[in-house]
């Protein structure tokens, strides 16, 4: 296609980085540059190497940690913003410890040297990891943006309508399963979606996929297995008439069959509320209709699928404007940050099976991780602080883990590694508690 589009001009220009190649699942490689010289073997390699956000130690890091990577194109990238601050490295006892490190360190950074909440990302290598940042975060009062999820005007009515929405165009979708699996109450407890969630984590699968798995009856005991299971073939009836029938008369039922206004009479202030916030159901889905009926008439076919991908761009440019108005601690995935810059950066969850992941060690695709890597340290403008913990709950118990070979990959004189040599457990107490004090004075 693009030698057709270019005829016998050669008016080709493309850009790209090989070394931030973190999709090959959806078959963006780096070879792909390479296959370039061969169909274009004029084209000109021009290598953009200043970069305009970090500082030259961070991007001495990243440098050495790619250069592990085998190159077709090598690059060395550098600034002039000054040499900075070394990396942080943290040793945690657990993951809880983890976030609670990463959350009071954000809190004394804001008071201590002021700037904005927004100044400061968290950064992760799976959605799983967030939900003990979470807690802290809100334990400490700290507004933050949970990066990934769809938004249709900022109400959660919406949004638990769109996420069901969302299932049925894309059963895959773990975000959208996460938030109706239990909205309105099935039962499903979080535990069960605790065990659920990483059991299709190791089989590399969707949330719904592995319901219908033979090995969950390892992991679940009947009843929350058999509640899953019955959510699961009611969301495929669903689903089925959504695409062979009346798509809207499905959205209809779908809605009743949850019972969807009896849950917001129960969660809602005022029976006034709840009746308000089903009026904003009911326009969502006659958008819906809106859409399937303006493309009749257009002589177009509007499936239920293209409406609901229109709802969920027009949610995603809403949320994009709205966006710079919030002051809150960015929280994404290490793929989602890809392209976004913040002055202090944490990567939480620095172990292997983690990052590098699991599936990445056994497939022996550790160079994508380490690209992810290389972005994820590339994000930081001023700081960056790496965590992992000594022991993390899986399945209900807490497994000693093995800090990540990605560590070892930095640069010794660059980094202050805090808690690699066994500390007493009166030193971990104090160093707590200085910090703590550290707060305290502030305020």
């Amino acid at each position: 296609l693009v030698k057709l589009l270019v005829g016998h001009r050669n008016g080709l220009t493309v850009v790209g980085d090989d070394d931030q190649s973190i999709y090959a699942w959806r078959g963006a490689r780096p070879e792909n540059l390479s296959l370039l010289k061969k169909d274009f073997p004029s084209l000109k390699l021009i290598k953009l190497e200043q970069n305009y956000r970090s500082t030259g130690l961070i991007l001495n890091a990243a440098n050495i940690v790619i250069d592990n990577n085998p190159h077709e194109f090598e690059k060395k990238l550098w600034s002039d913003q000054g040499y900075g601050d070394p990396i942080k490295i943290l040793k945690c006892k657990n993951d809880e410890v983890e976030s609670e490190r990463i959350a009071t360190e954000i809190v004394e950074r804001r008071l201590r040297y002021g700037g904005t909440y927004r100044d400061f990302a968290v950064l992760y290598r799976g959605n799983h990891q967030s939900r003990m940042i979470e807690m802290k975060l809100q334990a400490y009062q700290v507004p933050y943006k949970l990066s990934g999820g769809q938004s249709f005007f900022g109400r959660n009515e919406i949004k638990d309508i769109m996420a069901y929405l969302r299932l049925l165009i894309n059963p895959t979708d773990d975000a959208a399963f996460l938030r109706v699996v239990n909205t309105p109450r099935r039962e499903i407890g979080p535990s069960t979606i605790e065990k659920l969630s990483e059991y299709a984590a190791m089989r590399n699968i969707s949330m719904i996929a592995a319901t219908t798995e033979m090995g969950l009856e390892q992991v679940l005991m009947p009843k929350a297995l058999d509640r899953l299971r019955r959510f699961g073939n009611w969301l495929e009836r669903i689903t089925r008439n959504a695409y062979t029938d009346d798509p809207v008369a499905a959205i209809k039922e779908m809605i009743d069959d949850i019972d969807y206004e009896g849950y917001l009479h129960q969660n809602s202030g005022t029976p006034h509320q709840a009746e308000r916030r089903m009026k904003n159901v009911y326009f969502l889905v006659d958008q819906i209709q809106k859409m399937i009926d303006k493309a009749d008439e257009l002589g177009d076919e509007c499936t239920i699928e293209d409406a609901v991908g229109k709802l969920i761009l027009r949610d995603m440019l809403e949320q994009q404007s709205e966006e710079d108005e919030n002051d809150q601690v960015q929280l994404m995935t290490l793929h989602a940050s890809k392209g976004l810059e913040f002055p202090h950066v944490y990567i939480m969850g620095m172990e292997e099976e983690l990052m590098p992941h699991r599936n990445s060690i056994e497939a022996d695709t550790i160079e994508e991780e380490r690209r992810l890597m290389y972005v994820g340290i590339t994000r930081a403008k001023r700081t960056l602080t790496l965590t992992y913990a000594g022991k993390r709950r899986q399945y209900g118990e807490a497994v000693d883990t093995t800090h990540s070979r990605f560590l070892d990959e930095l640069p010794a004189d660059d980094i202050e590694w805090e808690g690699k040599s066994e500390t007493s457990a009166e030193e971990s107490k104090k160093r707590g508690q200085d910090t703590l004090d550290s707060l305290m004075n502030l305020f």
